[in-house]
């Protein structure tokens, strides 16, 4: 089974701990690193190659907004959008998938919901993979030897 790599983006220092520990304890998934802000989010995702990256909407300077046009026009991926402010048919989930973003999830449920987090991850990485992978063989590509990880803007 091939393991999805996720880059975390959250200017939280308390939030990217609990995101990473949380995805660290499946082990369908490989933190490929943790970014405090827009920079450091796409130095990584040059370098690191993550299938994933979720992002927090509300960041100071380059916000998620930002770096979601950004991911899009350079390094187009699956991006999952992270807000207290979603709620299921708010306006804010259709803006995000107009600009791109393959899903949204609200911050305040991780704990509780982190299956469903989890099970979000995969399912936006399975459809990427879906047009260039025969159905029979989704879920069953070979793993990719484990990326290097790497922290950026911890403090």
């Amino acid at each position: 089974m091939q393991r999805t790599s996720v880059l975390v983006v959250d200017d939280s220092v308390t939030i990217r701990a609990m995101i990473e520990n949380m995805l660290e304890r499946d082990g369908r998934i490989e933190v490929a690193g943790v970014a405090s802000n827009t920079e450091d989010a796409l130095k990584m995702i040059d370098l690191y190659d993550p299938d994933v990256v979720t992002v927090d909407i509300n960041m100071p300077g380059a916000d998620g907004w930002q770096l979601l046009e950004q991911i899009m026009l350079d390094l187009p991926r699956p991006v999952i959008m992270l807000s207290s402010l979603v709620r299921d048919g708010d306006p804010i989930i259709d803006l995000a998938k107009a600009r791109g973003a393959a899903a949204c999830f609200n911050k305040s449920l991780l704990v509780r919901e982190t299956a469903r987090f989890i099970d979000m991850i995969r399912e936006v990485r399975a459809r990427q993979l879906a047009p260039i992978l025969p159905e029979a063989l989704i879920g069953r590509v070979e793993a990719e030897p484990q990326r290097q990880r790497i922290r950026m803007g911890v403090a």
